[in-house]
């Protein structure tokens, strides 16, 4: 399934502060206990691991035993990372392919699921990508725990920066012309990438990251709006506002687009956890654990429904169509 596009954020120069910016953020420190799981994932992925990304609700918490940490593995390529041929196929097929991962360290029991993308995939999803899938999660905080080198460094560095641009690109897009804060444009624009997804979360939501990371986002915004990408279209102001300057055109063309990927967004999760069944350790469990924490639709699974989980998909994605909670 096609998900790239041309934003207008590809031909234009990154702000060299943009840049600096992400590479500090994904450097400041995090709970000692994440380095059991790079560990484990450097002995997993051996020589294929470029780098490892923590990003999500554990990504500022200080004890992570009773929660289930979220990654990002970076691959040099998908046939390099796995034994099984069928699963270097699945993720060329449609990246990320998830796993579960689950250690003992020091009396406790971390818990974890890591996503794994080949460096060329996560470059094309922070820059490229039609959906918002990549851009819209590496705008937001992460940390790099582990990189190759420097090479790989600096390459994460401007996938994160291009995460940023894209995110702003696309989101002010569909604005209309006016004064805007740092806060509306981040928790518009998430909510926006929330709806094309199959996680619902109410704008609520959206409103409470964008206050908790807004002085982060403030200093994103103001570097990205520093270069040529938003010249004319997102002005900042003295009163540490913007000024969105949106054609009725680009705006109508926008509003289509986020149309658009409010289905293709259905349709690319219910596939990615059918193919979660193949990858992730009782995926099932995993897709009903997630569908009932973001919906809060009790899902029942069959044996059958088990044993097929293509089929399982579909039934689970008519039955929230039909609730409304699909839109």
């Amino acid at each position: 399934m096609a998900m790239t596009g041309s934003p207008a954020v590809l031909d234009k120069e990154l702000p060299h502060g943009l840049v600096a910016e992400m590479a500090h953020l994904s450097s400041l420190p995090v709970a000692a206990d994440f380095s059991f799981f790079v560990e484990e994932l450097r002995a997993r992925f051996g020589v294929s691991l470029d780098a490892v990304l923590l990003y999500g609700s554990c990504l500022r918490a200080r004890e992570i035993a009773d929660g289930i940490a979220d990654f990002y593995v970076v691959v040099n390529s998908y046939h390099s990372a796995y034994r099984q041929r069928h699963l270097a196929s699945l993720n060329a097929w449609l990246p990320p392919n998830v796993f579960y991962l689950e250690i003992s360290a020091q009396e406790k029991t971390l818990r974890a699921k890591y996503a794994v993308v080949s460096t060329e995939d996560f470059e094309r999803g922070t820059r490229r990508w039609f959906h918002p899938y990549l851009w819209a999660r590496f705008a937001q905080p992460v940390r790099l725990l582990y990189v190759r080198d420097e090479i790989v460094r600096q390459r994460i560095h401007f996938s994160l920066a291009h995460a940023v641009t894209t995110f702003l690109d696309q989101v002010v897009s569909a604005f209309e012309s006016g004064e805007v804060t740092v806060e509306e444009i981040w928790s518009r624009g998430l909510s926006l990438t929330y709806a094309a997804e199959l996680r619902p979360e109410r704008e609520t939501r959206a409103r409470l990251l964008a206050q908790l990371n807004l002085d982060d986002y403030a200093r994103l915004t103001a570097y990205a709006c520093a270069g040529r990408v938003f010249e004319g279209r997102l002005i900042a102001l003295a009163n540490g506002n913007y000024r969105c300057e949106i054609g009725a055109d680009t705006r109508l063309r926008s509003l289509r687009h986020w149309k658009l990927r409010r289905w293709q967004g259905r349709i690319l999760s219910i596939l990615r956890l059918a193919k979660a069944a193949f990858t992730f350790q009782d995926g099932i469990s995993y897709a009903v654990w997630k569908i009932e924490r973001h919906t809060g639709v009790h899902v029942e699974v069959s044996p059958m429904l088990r044993r097929h989980p293509v089929l399982w998909g579909y039934k689970v994605f008519w039955k929230l169509l039909r609730r409304g909670l699909l839109r």
